[in-house]
């Protein structure tokens, strides 16, 4: 009886849900283009989460993220655009999934290598556009793994910067963070955080894992979230860490291709754009 009443309410929240996605639909209003193509069901339900189902809230968040697609159009970004920022592998795919296939983000703070704040976001947004196309079927979410090895305050991006990038983040890429883990951060960036995390809503707030070489519990974090053979040996695996820039950029050129072709930017863009990353 029990069981026959949960299924009956997850029914119903199912039912309910699945209104509420017609119903944002409905409130955004006719869209077209690449805005059509943004806006699925997938899409919208994910806006209808990161604000608790709230119908009116998450119009609103829609709303604006559709006006900064429109004005930044991170599907343009390409590869040679902001392949210098990506020189020292401070931010890459990995070439492993975790544990659920998700795909994997790896950053290197301690790399960074430019002092241009609009140059670091506009290469993490590529790089988040590129890896949410490289999402495998069912997938919504990927994992992030920031390696602190090398951090100081001198490699550190402006505080601004950071308040920047965690808006884009949440405001224009919700639920899109399965989990964050900042793997052995010093001490020093505890005073950092301190001042980020009033930046970071709840829900992305319970998402980071603060992680430590040697501490059981991190260990633990670590192995429910991915396989110890694949787990580059910085983050307490068995597997190696190794940025080639030049194999790296040709693979983003291919996938500059894909890019374009998702977003029906046509063929002559696709060739360019391939040849510019070459």
């Amino acid at each position: 009886m029990f069981r026959r009443k949960s299924i009956n309410n997850e029914e119903t929240n199912a039912a309910e849900r699945d209104a509420k996605v017609v119903q944002l639909r409905d409130a955004i209003g006719p869209v077209s283009g690449r805005t059509l193509k943004f806006c699925s069901d997938a899409c919208l339900r994910r806006y209808l989460e990161a604000r608790n189902w709230n119908l009116a809230k998450a119009q609103k968040m829609l709303e604006e993220t559709i006006k900064w697609r429109s004005s930044y159009k991170p599907e343009e970004i390409r590869w040679h655009e902001v392949a210098h920022e990506g020189e020292t592998g401070k931010v890459s795919k990995a070439n492993f999934l975790d544990r659920k296939g998700r795909t994997v983000l790896i950053m290197r703070p301690g790399k960074q290598n430019t002092a241009s704040p609009e140059g670091n976001i506009r290469h993490l947004v590529y790089l988040m556009e590129n890896a949410i196309l490289n999402l495998p079927e069912g997938q919504e979410q990927m994992s992030w793994l920031i390696d602190f090895n090398g951090w100081s305050l001198n490699t550190n991006v402006p505080m601004k910067t950071a308040r920047d990038i965690i808006y884009i983040l949440q405001n224009h890429y919700p639920e899109r963070l399965a989990i964050v883990v900042l793997y052995s951060p010093p001490r020093i960036f505890h005073a950092f955080w301190k001042v980020v995390k009033y930046f970071v809503d709840q829900k992305t707030f319970e998402k980071v894992k603060f992680v430590y070489p040697n501490n059981k519990e991190s260990l633990e974090i670590m192995k429910t979230f991915f396989d110890t053979e694949n787990l580059p040996s910085e983050f307490g695996g068995e597997g190696t860490l190794e940025y080639d820039h030049e194999e790296f950029s040709r693979l983003m050129a291919q996938d500059d291709v894909k890019t374009a072709k998702f977003w029906g930017l046509g063929q002559k863009d696709c060739y360019q754009n391939n040849m510019n990353g070459n």
